[in-house]
C-alpha cells in the first residue's frame, strides 16, 4: 500500500505522518503512532478499552512469538474487519479511537 492510500484512508482523523520501521511503516498524528502498516495490513493502535471494542467488532491483536522464548508477545495493534474499510465513516471513527489510545498510552508513560 501506497503513502497516498494510507493518508486517504486516516483523512477522517487528520493529518498523519508515515515513517518506515521495520518489516513495514509507523503511521503518525500529531506525533503518536496511531498505527502500522505491516505485511500488507493495516493495523489501529489500542489498549485495553479499545482492544475489546476492536475484538468486538471482529478485529484481531497481532500477537508474535518471540523468537527466543517461545511465547506469544501481544502487540497494541488490531487489524480491522474488511467491513469497516468500506465505510469512511466507520473508518474514521476507529482511526480516532485509535488516536485516543495512543494518547492514552502516552499519558500512562509520564
Amino acid at each position: 500500500m501506497d503513502d497516498e492510500a494510507i493518508r486517504e484512508m486516516f483523512d477522517g482523523l487528520g493529518a498523519v505522518e508515515i515513517r518506515r520501521m521495520f518489516s513495514g511503516k509507523g503511521i503518525y498524528h500529531r506525533g503518536l503512532i496511531v498505527g502500522i502498516l505491516l505485511y500488507d495490513e493495516i493495523m489501529l493502535k489500542g489498549d485495553e478499552e479499545t482492544g475489546r471494542f476492536y475484538e468486538a467488532a471482529g478485529g484481531t491483536r497481532w500477537v508474535y512469538e518471540n523468537k527466543r522464548t517461545k511465547q506469544p508477545v501481544k502487540m497494541p495493534y488490531w487489524s480491522l474487519p474488511a467491513d469497516i474499510l468500506d465505510d469512511r465513516d466507520q473508518l474514521a471513527g476507529w482511526t480516532r479511537l485509535a488516536y485516543e489510545s495512543a494518547m492514552r498510552i502516552e499519558a500512562a508513560k509520564r
